[in-house]
């Protein structure tokens, strides 16, 4: 018996690796986080399958619910939308599975964040734009924000911010990161993203806040930095003309022309030895 932690993906049924689709549909218990995934993802399980919804239940009763499928030797798919490695609550279970002995495998999803940047067609690191993602949130009455986990801090490096579980506290987020990006930084606030009824707003942080539509109030990504509305940024060096590569070398006496890679690496080991 072993429980599955899958990453649902961020809302589409079909954003699912293959891996986490045969796991639902081989589990005879499903767990499932129904605040965010939705149903439609269910249609993985078999027909028989025990399905719970574990919105309303407290950890205390998931992990009864866990046990009791590891005590009928049933295999349980234990669902959280996105990917499991933030904001998931995983931790917290993993930690009691551990004490109880109870098994566990992790099975990683397609994160809110690569699923908007899919929606806005951007791609979040440019050349001498921006070569980090920062993921971050504003603090909520589940979770304080360590200190240093500030949005000013992260503003700091220019880097690109997606902010999670913050549409509630817009303002907030403009008024910390106008002073370091500047009132002009674009600003994408994707909706529900991947869903059918997903929506985008694009503006800057002195305009986003009146585009909101009040009804976009939870499952909202917030995207910041300055990679978000460039256009002429530098193209990479990856498929430049003349970048000697190990899958591109550019002359005969190139440390990766056929033959030379196996000398450099070679003359790597014996000055490491």
């Amino acid at each position: 018996m072993t429980v599955h932690f899958i990453g649902a993906g961020p809302g589409a049924p079909d954003l699912l690796t293959l891996r986490g689709r045969d796991l639902i549909a081989a589990s005879p218990v499903c767990l499932y986080a129904g605040s965010l995934v939705p149903e439609a993802i269910l249609d993985h399980c078999p027909a028989d399958a025990r399905i719970v919804n574990t919105a309303p239940l407290s950890l205390d009763e998931i992990v009864d619910e866990i046990a009791r499928a590891h005590a009928a030797g049933q295999d349980v798919a234990r669902l959280h939308s996105g990917d499991l490695s933030v904001w998931s609550a995983m931790g917290e279970q993993l930690r009691r599975l551990r004490a109880l002995g109870i098994p566990y495998a992790i099975t990683p999803g397609v994160p809110a964040f690569a699923a908007a940047a899919a929606t806005l067609g951007q791609e979040l690191t440019l050349p001498g734009v921006a070569q980090s993602v920062v993921l971050t949130r504003t603090p909520g009455r589940a979770s304080a924000m360590p200190d240093g986990e500030t949005l000013a801090n992260f503003a700091r490096s220019g880097a690109t911010l997606a902010i999670h579980l913050s549409i509630h506290n817009l303002e907030q987020v403009v008024a910390e990161l106008a002073p370091r990006y500047g009132d002009d930084c674009p600003v994408a606030i994707v909706w529900r993203a991947s869903w059918p009824d997903q929506k985008v707003i694009r503006g800057r942080l002195d305009t986003i806040a009146a585009r909101l539509d009040p009804a976009m109030n939870r499952t909202a990504l917030i995207l910041v930095g300055p990679a978000l509305g460039s256009a002429d940024f530098d193209d990479s060096c990856l498929y430049a003309i003349g970048y000697d590569r190990r899958f591109r070398p550019q002359s005969a006496d190139s440390p990766f022309a056929e033959g030379g890679i196996r000398e450099h690496e070679g003359a790597e080991r014996e000055g490491e030895a």
